[in-house]
């Protein structure tokens, strides 16, 4: 049902990508729902009641982080491109195909010791999820985990995130 959801679409955003629509499964509540309730087993299986928060990666992220924390009965806390919040925050750099980009987090989204999960729709070369998790490190927090919808294997994106595990329930070249 999830994976029927995911259309793709040849060179886009440039030739030679081939790029993964989650948007059909965001219409569809059955495979939403089922998508959550999925990655939730997973954790739950892996982690038991360890994980003290889900941490939603800017912006589609913020789809599935929210829901994912709801059916865990968990907090969400998001990590935001830089500017996007208020107050005190703790930033990460990292590099894009194109040129560089930065994460924030409120310096008091977590306590020293906390245990969370990393999710965002898609692993690609795992930069953004890689700086999230430095960024998490910088609060002192545990990344148990890291997940996400999709994963484009042949861009080797977990291998970016050892040590931290990472599990997809899709996988594409």
């Amino acid at each position: 049902l999830v994976a029927r959801r995911i259309r793709s679409f040849p060179d886009f955003p440039v030739p030679g990508v081939l790029f993964r629509d989650i948007s059909p499964l965001l219409k569809d509540p059955a495979a939403f729902r089922a998508s959550i309730g999925l990655l939730a087993r997973h954790l739950r299986q892996t982690h038991g009641g360890d994980i003290d928060y889900v941490v939603g990666l800017d912006s589609r992220g913020f789809l599935f982080g929210p829901s994912l924390a709801q059916e865990l009965g968990l907090g969400c806390v998001l990590v935001r491109k830089r500017g996007k919040l208020p107050g005190p925050t703790v930033s990460a750099s990292y590099t894009l195909e194109y040129g560089k980009a930065e994460l924030e987090i409120q310096r008091d989204a977590l306590e020293p010791g906390q245990k969370v999960v990393v999710v965002d729709d898609l692993l690609a070369t795992g930069g953004t999820m890689r700086a999230a998790c430095e960024l998490l490190s910088q609060l002192q927090a545990e990344v148990l985990e890291c997940v996400s919808l999709v994963e484009l294997a042949s861009l080797r994106g977990r291998e970016r995130l050892a040590p931290v595990p990472f599990f997809s329930l899709l996988q594409f070249d």
